[in-house]
């Protein structure tokens, strides 16, 4: 059956309507205008960081940012194995080499003392390791404060992938303002949308310059369209910027939302043996998605049960990302694994956790979840 209540639709309104039509009626249209100018500076500033530049694509953030730190061919980039494609496909683009590094149990985020193993291993072998790209998974970010020492005693650049992330925190500063980079994505199913979109930060003036320069199809500043370099078609345009402005002043709302659904459920599963929230120490994370883990010994049922159970009566959920050393496309890749992300894979899942869902859906999830733990 089709879903009437998904995991994480757009929250859009009247506000975002308005910045529309407004830059529309402008006439900038293009991937360049003034709200497109005023978009960078805004997430800038909620990421602390000096400088940004507004792309088509979180992917295309990762990409620029890893061309900067000099990934190519010859070369390797760690990267978690619990993440999205998206990481890893950003890797490849560059030519160079991903090596997947296993997580923590508890958080989900890349290990940190499996990172710095992997990193002496990988400098016993004369690698060239061109950056370490963590993710802040599901909305939580890394545990950059331990990371951060272990990278700079490697001299290997932190590229972090925010792009679940933006209004998080870690250590009392915002996501995106840890590493030489970051990139967040503004895709439809974030908690801010610009329809597609993402965004590369840094506090290099430098490599923000460049990365913008590529992303305008390495476009000389000639008239006659001169070219020295291979470019990309990555730029934002001045519309979905609009969108992204209105998305902006109502993002501390979107996540309040979100929090308060991860709320729900921690109520919801505290009685229920085996069954516990990922991450559920990390107050200052947004909570994109609220996902739970399922011991079957210890519950009496898997996560599958309780998706196929959501599923029948229009619930939306999914399981947590499947690991990269386990995707058919990175079969051949090193990785240095625990076993704790295939778990995860496994025993997690996703559970509904959009800031639009009404009172209503609310209630029709937590009764269909209830009837599920009475007779599992």
């Amino acid at each position: 059956m089709g879903y009437r209540i998904f995991l994480s639709p757009p929250d859009v309104g009247p506000l975002e309507e308005s910045y529309l039509l407004s830059a529309l009626r402008s006439g900038w249209v293009a991937p360049t205008g003034p709200e497109l100018d005023a978009f960078e500076q805004e997430i800038a500033q909620r990421s602390g960081r000096r400088h940004a530049v507004a792309v088509s694509s979180g992917t295309a953030a990762l990409h620029l940012a890893l061309l900067c730190t000099g990934a190519r061919a010859g070369r390797v980039v760690v990267v978690p194995t619990l993440t999205f494609a998206a990481t890893a496909n950003a890797v490849t683009y560059t030519g160079a080499e991903p090596v997947f590094v296993d997580c923590d149990p508890s958080t989900g985020n890349i290990d940190v003392a499996l990172l710095a193993e992997t990193l002496s291993r990988l400098r016993a072998e004369g690698a060239e390791v061109a950056a370490v790209v963590p993710v802040d998974l599901f909305g939580a970010c890394a545990d950059y404060t331990s990371m951060l020492p272990v990278c700079a005693e490697a001299g290997v650049p932190v590229v972090a992938d925010a792009a679940e992330a933006l209004g998080a925190a870690h250590a009392g500063q915002p996501a995106g303002s840890f590493g030489l980079a970051a990139a967040f994505s503004f895709n439809g199913n974030k908690i801010l949308t610009t329809s597609g979109g993402g965004m590369l930060v840094s506090d290099d003036q430098e490599l923000v310059a460049r990365c913008r320069y590529l992303a305008t199809q390495a476009r000389q500043p000639a008239v006659h369209y001169e070219h020295t370099e291979v470019g990309y078609n990555y730029r934002l345009s001045n519309l979905l910027a609009a969108l992204g402005r209105a998305q902006l002043r109502r993002l501390d709302r979107m996540i309040a939302q979100r929090r308060q659904a991860r709320e729900r459920y921690a109520k919801l599963f505290a009685a229920s043996p085996g069954v516990r929230l990922l991450n559920d120490a990390d107050g200052d994370a947004n909570h994109w998605l609220t996902v739970i883990v399922v011991d079957p010994q210890e519950a009496g049922w898997h996560a599958s049960d309780l998706a196929s159970h959501l599923a029948r009566h229009g619930i939306e959920t999914r399981p947590v990302w499947k690991p990269m050393h386990l995707q058919p496309v990175f079969r051949d890749a090193r990785h240095i694994v625990t076993g704790a992300a295939e778990r995860l894979f496994a025993q997690g899942l996703a559970l509904p956790s959009g800031s639009a869902t009404t009172e209503a859906d609310a209630q029709l999830i937590d009764d269909t979840i209830g009837r599920f733990l009475l007779n599992p």
